[in-house]
């Protein structure tokens, strides 16, 4: 099966039923897919073709829903930015993805502006400013109906290799409807009545919630720019019944002085996922919304892994510490600890999560030599250190590849020390997390550097900023003039810098 055979199928069964809710509109399943078949005649008219790569850079607006749609009627391969990454790393998706068009708000056209100038395979960049309706409301309305097939490629999200540069994953047509089908297994079922929200952006994991409520007749309801205070009158007034949010967003919701007072009786599924929650967090998003809260665990290359519900997450569980676990291992997900020599350990035993899961990755996106140290045999090696006892909890322990996780998005240290080693004064970088509040954990940054430098940390946070965009800066960054800690043949050891910043901690990753 593919994904716009199915989407047809659901605008026949639901057409006059909400589709998509905005800040300002409600559009039926009808007036949703038209909007999409404009869309994607658009793009057939810039010489899209089915397979070619089709990216866009938005915020959950009525233009991401316009996208989602297009591309699959037209059988585009949807690449999504992240609004929040600079220029360098939209060129870099974009170049590595050979994608032929892309679409942005208007809001972020600064970011992709003239890329079509630098980037060989780049031909339109689509700005959604006010004239957007317009262009959209001369194209055709006439379904073009193209054939897909369920092996053709769907979707290429990104992650990134040890380099930090992104690294694109991409699904069939057939991966990811079963990925995103099991996203659902074990939260409450949907109704034709029920609301999905995304406050986290459809761009990352809130996306996979997206299809299978539009496949039940469910609405989707795309809040725009995160505001809590806006996000939770939204969620009242339209009556949430499902929602994804990473630990950042649960915690800022929580703490709104008006989030105890409203009726939260529609809602019954807050998802959380996309790095790791504290307990704080936690309890205090369980008592402001009650026992809804879900988690899941996953990475892009294999997702989801496991999902916990409110009675196994907040439970007394003979030989198992639920408030300190990632989630329940899900029924049609495999997972494995194993040594550094792939020998897989006993239940208990800590090591690298390996992991096999229905639409897991089949390759990194023209990257054969990744692809091949990072799928063993069939099973994701993770990168991760954890363990699972014998209920089925898993727990994250450590990152093998010292990965910073903030607020949900994922920052690579290599990336940081690349961009400060540029500073003139500074000899040599090391970059790493240490727990945050508000974000989990955040990027702190050792520079080494001569005797009497006059380098100081605001020039550091405005190269990184400059260079990476605001949400990668390091929130502390320290000076010393000794050499930093290397292993025996001279590789850096951030762990050995990372470690006293972690002191007390039961896990080396924190939570929001």
């Amino acid at each position: 099966m593919d994904v716009p055979s199915l989407m047809r199928q659901s605008v026949d069964f639901h057409r006059d039923r909400p589709a998509i809710v905005t800040e300002d509109r409600v559009l039926s399943f009808a007036e949703a897919w038209e909007r999409g078949v404009r869309l994607a005649n658009g793009l057939l008219a810039c010489g899209v073709r089915p397979g070619d790569r089709v990216a866009g850079v938005e915020d959950n607006n009525l233009g991401a829903a316009d996208l989602f749609l297009g591309c699959a009627i037209v059988g585009a391969v949807r690449v999504p930015l992240y609004a929040r990454n600079p220029r360098r790393s939209h060129g870099q998706m974009l170049e590595q993805t050979q994608t032929k068009v892309v679409l942005a708000d208007a809001a972020y056209a600064d970011s992709i502006a003239g890329l079509e100038t630098e980037i060989d395979d780049l031909a339109h960049v689509l700005v959604r400013d006010s004239g957007y309706e317009d262009w959209l409301a001369s194209q055709s309305d006439t379904d073009p109906e193209r054939d897909v097939d369920s092996d053709a490629w769907y979707i290429i999200r990104h992650s990134a290799g040890t380099t930090g540069r992104p690294k694109g994953v991409g699904y069939t047509q057939h991966d990811w409807l079963v990925n995103c089908r099991n996203w659902y297994y074990r939260l409450p079922n949907l109704s034709p009545s029920s609301v999905v929200g995304h406050a986290g952006p459809i761009s990352h994991a809130s996306g996979y919630l997206f299809l299978p409520a539009w496949l039940h007749g469910s609405a989707n309801l795309l809040f725009g720019a995160f505001e809590a205070g806006k996000v939770l009158d939204m969620m009242e007034r339209h009556h949430v019944t499902h929602m994804f949010t990473p630990p950042s967003m649960v915690a800022m919701l929580a703490a709104d002085e008006s989030a105890t007072a409203r009726d939260w009786s529609a809602l019954e599924c807050v998802l959380v996922g996309g790095a790791p929650i504290t307990d704080a967090t936690a309890l205090a998003g369980r008592k402001v919304f009650g026992d809804v809260l879900h988690q899941v665990f996953g990475q892009t290359e294999a997702v989801p892994l496991t999902v916990m519900t409110p009675e196994e997450w907040f439970a007394d569980v003979e030989d198992s510490n639920p408030m300190r676990a990632a989630g329940r291992v899900l029924p049609f997900a495999r997972l494995q600890v194993r040594d550094a020599d792939g020998t897989v350990l006993p239940i208990g035993s800590e090591g690298e999560v390996y992991a096999q899961v229905e639409g897991q990755m089949r390759e990194f996106w023209g990257d054969e030599e990744l692809t091949r140290t990072r799928l063993i045999d069939g099973w994701i090696r993770t990168g991760d250190i954890g363990r699972i006892d014998t209920n089925g909890y898993l727990y994250v322990l450590d990152r093998v590849d010292d990965m910073i996780v903030s607020g949900g998005f994922n920052i690579w240290p290599a990336e940081l020390e690349t961009v400060i080693a540029d500073h003139p004064e500074v000899v040599e970088v090391a970059v790493f997390g240490i727990p945050d509040e508000r974000w989990g954990e955040t990027p702190m940054a050792v520079c080494c550097v001569a005797e009497g430098a006059s380098a100081d940390a605001a020039q550091i946070v405005e190269l990184v900023t400059e260079r990476l965009g605001s949400y990668k800066k390091p929130s502390k960054v320290e000076f010393t003039t000794e050499s930093l800690p290397k292993n025996v043949v001279g590789k850096l050891q951030r762990k050995v810098l990372r470690e006293p910043h972690w002191a007390g901690h039961e896990r080396r990753v924190s939570g929001a």
